[in-house]
C-alpha cells in the first residue's frame, strides 16, 4: 500500500515521539513492502512563532492532500501563561478538527499486565480493563459562540448540538461495541443541561436499531468515580467534547502513564493519529518523553486502512518493550538511561527481527544500543 502521511510534530516533546512513531512506520513499511510518504509541516506555537498562525494555510493544504495525518503535541508556557493573547496554539487544532471534519475522536484505554503495579489504582481493580471512549470532537462549548462583557466581568460559552451532530458519532460508538463486549455507556449531564438531554433522547433512539447491544447511562460526575472504582465495568464510553476531553484523561491513570495513551480523530473522509497527552514542555530535548501513546496512534493509523497484522505487530513490539522493561522514566524507575529515542529503536528492531530483539537488552541497560 502506499499512504502520504502528512506530519506535524507541532510543540514540546511532540518531535521527538513523532520522531519515533515514523520510525515504526518506516520498519512496518519495509518489512510488508509499503510505501509510506512523510511530508512535515507547522502546527501550534512553533508556527505561531514562525508565520504567526497557528495553523498556517500551507499546512492545511498538506493536510487536505494527504491520506493521513500524524500529530505531535500543541502548546506553550508562554501561551498557557498569557490568557490575555488573542492567537493561541490550541486554535491551530480545533481549526485542523472543524476543517477536516474530524468528528470522532476514538481513545482506547487498556491495562497492560507488564504495567499493573505502574498504576496508582489497586491491582483487582485495574487488571483486564480495556475500553475505548468515543469523544465527539467539533461541536459542543469548545465550538460554540463566546461573550466578554465590555467591563471584562462577565463571560460565556455556548453549548451547542444537533441532532445530525449527535446521530453520526452514536452510529459509530454502537458499531464499535458491537464489535467488542455489545455494551455502550453515554456519559452526559442530563439532569442539568438541555444539550445533554437531547443526547440522551437521540441516542435511545438509534440504540433501538442496534438491539444486540446494551444501552446505558451516567452523568459525567458518577462516571468519573466509576472509571477509578471499577473501570472494568465499560466497553465503549459515548461523549460530548468536554466530557470526553476530562475523562479521557483521568482515565490514563488506569495504564500508569498518560504517556501509553493513544487517538484517532476520524471523519466522512479525513483521519488523524495522535497521543492524548500534552506538550510536556519540562520535558523537552530531555529524552524521557515516552513514545509508546504515538506509537500506537501509528498503529491506530494502519489499522484504519484495514493494515491489521502490522498493527498488531506494532502492538507486539511495545508489550515486548514494556516486558523488558525498555520504557521510559516515567514508567521504568530502575533503569532511567532507556530515552525516547531507544524505545522507538526497539520497538522498529523488534518489527524487524521480532525473534532476535532480546539479545540487545544488556547493551539498551548500559546505554550502548546496538539495534539501530
Amino acid at each position: 500500500m502506499k499512504l502520504t502521511i502528512a506530519v506535524l510534530p507541532g510543540d514540546g516533546i511532540g518531535p521527538e515521539v513523532t520522531k519515533q512513531a515514523k520510525k515504526v512506520l518506516e520498519a512496518i513499511a519495509h518489512q510488508f513492502d509499503h510505501t509510506f510518504i512523510f511530508k512535515e509541516a507547522l502546527v501550534g506555537a512553533i508556527a505561531i512563532d514562525k508565520t504567526g498562525e497557528p495553523l498556517p494555510e500551507k499546512t492545511l493544504d498538506l493536510c487536505l492532500d494527504s491520506d493521513a495525518i500524524l500529530f505531535g503535541a500543541i502548546g506553550d508556557p508562554k501561551y498557557d501563561n498569557d490568557p490575555s493573547a488573542k492567537v493561541r496554539p490550541e486554535q491551530g487544532l480545533l481549526q485542523l478538527r472543524k476543517s477536516l471534519g474530524l468528528f470522532t475522536n476514538i481513545r482506547p484505554v487498556k491495562a497492560f499486565d507488564q504495567l499493573i503495579d505502574k498504576s496508582p489504582l489497586k491491582k483487582e481493580i485495574i487488571k483486564g480493563v480495556d475500553f475505548t471512549i468515543y469523544r465527539e470532537l467539533t461541536g459542543g462549548i469548545y465550538f460554540g459562540e463566546k461573550k466578554l462583557s465590555k467591563d471584562g466581568k462577565t463571560a460565556s460559552d455556548l453549548c451547542t448540538y444537533t441532532e445530525e451532530e449527535i446521530e453520526r458519532i452514536a452510529h459509530l460508538a454502537f458499531k464499535a461495541a458491537q464489535n467488542s463486549k455489545k455494551k455502550l455507556t453515554l456519559v452526559d449531564k442530563a439532569n442539568v443541561l438541555e444539550s445533554s438531554r437531547l443526547w440522551r433522547k437521540v441516542v435511545t433512539n438509534i440504540g433501538k436499531k442496534y438491539s444486540d447491544v446494551a444501552l446505558d447511562f451516567l452523568f459525567v460526575d458518577n462516571a468519573a468515580m466509576q472509571i477509578i472504582l471499577n473501570p472494568k465495568q465499560f466497553d465503549v464510553i459515548l461523549t460530548e467534547n468536554m466530557f470526553g476531553d476530562i475523562i479521557s484523561d483521568e482515565a490514563s491513570v488506569i495504564g500508569g502513564s498518560i504517556g501509553l495513551l493513544a487517538s484517532a480523530s476520524t471523519g466522512k473522509k479525513y483521519a488523524m493519529f495522535e497521543p492524548i497527552h500534552g506538550s510536556y514542555p519540562q520535558g523537552k530535548g530531555k529524552g524521557i518523553a515516552n513514545p509508546i501513546a504515538s506509537i500506537l496512534s501509528a498503529a491506530m493509523l494502519l489499522e484504519h486502512f484495514g493494515l491489521f497484522e502490522e498493527a498488531e505487530l506494532i502492538h507486539k513490539g511495545v508489550e515486548k518493550s514494556l516486558a523488558l522493561k525498555i520504557s521510559t522514566p516515567d514508567i521504568n524507575t530502575e533503569h532511567t538511561n532507556i530515552t525516547t529515542s531507544k524505545v522507538g529503536d526497539f520497538i522498529a528492531d523488534y518489527i524487524q527481527y521480532p525473534e532476535d530483539s532480546n539479545l540487545n537488552f544488556h547493551n539498551i541497560h548500559i546505554g550502548q544500543s546496538t539495534i539501530i
